[in-house]
């Protein structure tokens, strides 16, 4: 299957879909409405994790600092926290592993508490984002509501993803201590899918996201030649296009690596 075979995929799916893929060896790169910004669900969460390695190289949060999560803090869906004991104490750097690999909603409103939106958005900024966009917390229900919603695109998420990849982001020590924890991720129904069954399954490196007719996953495949894929998705047929995202993704692999299935 070539490219554009892939890319006429997307066409067949209804709402806003953008797709962005990058060799990060030779630098091939191929993008579907990669620019459009999207709302962004628990995608948001990586540039939040950014932030908050940039606060801890200034040395302005310590990964240690350890505070006490309690009910009143707890909002529902993704996650640990929210099940877990009152007053349950939990580091700095334990609250972006939660946040990351199971996409806990609560321990992600603690962070932007501990960090402040407006310093989160500044951060975003000084990367040269411009349509990547924190609004309000998780599960803010009420300014939901009201249509206010965080921002990505697949374009800006992938350059967020290569910089980590690079040891640009940050620093070359928290870039890849950002890309150990993605690589943590548990929530795999995506593209890791098939990639899972392969003899030599791959590292991946990735964030999903999820809401109504929302769905993303985005990530760096580490096989013997690294690519980044970023599927974003609004308004859209959710589980066809998780069909589209791991077919595409073993695809991909295959025509970057050459290696079949068990």
């Amino acid at each position: 299957m070539t490219l554009d075979e892939m890319l006429r995929k997307f066409e067949k799916l209804p709402g806003k879909i953008s797709f962005l893929y990058e060799n990060l060896e030779t630098g091939e790169r191929v993008g579907y409405r990669e620019d459009q910004p999207l709302m962004a669900a628990s995608v948001i969460k990586l540039f939040v994790m950014a932030s908050v390695f940039d606060q801890f190289e200034k040395r302005k949060l310590k990964q240690d600092f350890s505070l006490p999560i309690y009910k009143k803090d707890c909002v529902p869906s993704c996650g640990a926290l929210t099940y877990l004991h009152e007053g349950i104490c939990v580091t700095a750097l334990d609250l972006v592993t939660l946040m990351i690999i199971f996409s806990d909603n609560t321990a992600t409103n603690v962070l932007i508490d501990l960090l402040g939106m407006e310093e989160i958005n500044r951060y975003i900024e000084s990367l040269g984002f411009k349509n990547t966009r924190l609004n309000r917390k998780m599960y803010d229900v009420e300014k939901s509501a009201q249509g206010i919603q965080n921002y990505i695109t697949a374009s800006e998420t992938g350059r967020l993803l290569t910089m980590m990849h690079r040891g640009e982001l940050v620093s070359e020590a928290a870039s890849s201590q950002m890309i150990s924890i993605l690589k943590n991720q548990q929530l795999c129904s995506k593209i890791p899918f098939y990639l899972q069954a392969l003899e030599e399954e791959p590292e991946i490196a990735h964030k999903t996201g999820e809401d109504r007719g929302i769905t993303h996953d985005v990530g760096i495949v580490y096989g013997k030649v690294p690519f980044l894929v970023c599927f974003c998705g609004n308004e859209t047929d959710t589980p066809a296009f998780e069909r589209i995202m791991g077919e595409l993704s073993l695809e991909l692999y295959k025509k970057v690596n050459g290696t079949g299935q068990k």
